[in-house]
């Protein structure tokens, strides 16, 4: 019986990059042997167990057959006949098929160092197409890896296009697409999952309403880069720098969904893109099985960010119309998290970036005008029921009339 470190873990430290979980592979033992020590078996499908100490998970070395369609359809053996060598060439890239011994020797039959050294994605063996998460999985590390100059290698870019292709894709469960989905949108660069999945042609199976976006012209005048898709990617570019949460980063991801379905004559105008985005949105969310909070912000940005674009030109009753289906007065960070959006959105043009987006401060500020107004206040001046209501909005709406006037006057 033989334990070996793999996978990340050693990937990453040749990397020099922090080591957050480790991953154990045993050669030459059986569950019983594993029980005998104390381990906990957790795998189902396959003998996984976790220390009795550290609680890392040790899994048996195995080797892995295709026997159907998707990622699940695989018939494993996990005899203590089955070699480390056999057990990494099951793994995806190179680079994550590397394994450290006791004596912290590397074992490294499929080259990981070397495509570590010339920043190269490759996949180990042919055995990589029958599993179409892989693909996911992939554009996952071109994202994470892009800022230290990793790039998918030519033999690897084939193979996934031909997997792109092959239907099976289509097999993928939405749990398991959106898992890598939100993994990806978490990286420096979630900018360039996106292009990895559509150099592939996985884009347009995965997310066909983002795929669309690209080569549908906007306005130079308001969007130099002109195409809809760059723009999106470079917005996502944004939201990162702004260091938005990764639920920020989908709503960004998602709010120009509605120009793909620009009729192409009014091209490229795209007025009314926000409403029509609306059902694109919710397709994507019900198809992937979104979080709601993931959901509900994607919607109000595609519905909003154009109001909040045009901040300083809005009527009073409008602002509040606005932040009341922000529903702002009990969601603070609901309204933080759209704003934020609305920043990226519009920074996301190019050379733009640096621009100065007036208009988070003065809705943070004319929301602010609105909260001088006190319900209690109203209460005891003898207001009740409808007529609460209607004289809240009243006075808020006269509140941002003033706090306009004061603000927006040359």
């Amino acid at each position: 019986m033989q334990t070996y470190l793999v996978g990340g873990a050693v990937r990453d430290a040749l990397l020099e990059l922090p080591v957050s979980e480790r991953d154990w592979v045993v050669v030459g033992a059986t569950p019983e042997d594993m029980l005998a020590q104390g381990y906990q078996q957790v795998g189902k499908d396959f003998p996984v167990f976790l220390h009795p100490e550290t609680h890392e998970e040790y899994a048996l070395a195995r080797t892995e057959r295709k026997v159907g369609r998707g990622y699940t359809g695989f018939a494993c053996d996990s005899s203590p006949e089955v070699t480390l060598e056999q057990d990494l060439l099951r793994r995806d890239l190179t680079i994550n098929a590397i394994a450290q011994d006791q004596n912290s020797k590397l074992i490294d039959p499929y080259n990981g160092q070397q495509d570590l050294a010339d920043k190269q994605l490759r996949h180990v063996s042919p055995a990589f197409s029958e599993d179409p998460l892989r693909v996911l999985r992939l554009a996952r590390f071109a994202a994470r890896f892009a800022h230290l100059g990793f790039t998918v290698a030519s033999e690897t870019q084939e193979l996934l296009r031909a997997m792109s292709n092959s239907g099976e894709l289509n097999d993928l469960v939405a749990e398991r697409v959106w898992q890598e989905c939100a993994k990806a949108l978490a990286t420096p660069n979630p900018q360039q999952f996106i292009r990895v999945l559509r150099d592939c042609d996985a884009l347009r199976v995965i997310l066909p309403e983002v795929d669309c976006l690209f080569g549908v012209p906007q306005t130079a005048t308001y969007h130099p880069e002109i195409d809809t898709g760059e723009h999106v990617l470079l917005a996502l570019e944004q939201a990162v720098a702004l260091n938005a949460s990764t639920a920020v980063r989908f709503a960004v991801l998602l709010h120009d969904l509605g120009k793909g379905k620009t009729p192409q004559e009014v091209l490229p105008s795209h007025r009314g893109h926000e409403q029509s985005g609306l059902s694109l949105v919710a397709d994507v969310c019900a198809r992937l099985r979104v979080p709601k909070d993931y959901r509900n912000l994607a919607l109000k940005v595609c519905e909003w960010h154009l109001h909040t674009h045009r901040a300083l030109e809005l009527k009073p009753a409008t602002v509040l119309k606005l932040f009341d289906a922000l529903d702002v007065w009990r969601r603070p960070q609901v309204f933080a998290d759209f704003l934020l959006a609305c920043e990226a959105d519009a920074r996301g043009r190019a050379g733009l970036e640096s621009q100065p987006y007036r208009q988070v401060d003065y809705f943070r500020a004319a929301l602010q005008a609105c909260e001088t107004v006190n319900v209690q206040s109203l209460v005891e001046e003898g207001f009740s029921g409808t007529k609460l209501g209607q004289e809240l909005r009243a006075r808020r709406v006269a509140a941002l009339a003033a706090f306009k006037r004061n603000n927006t006057s040359e």
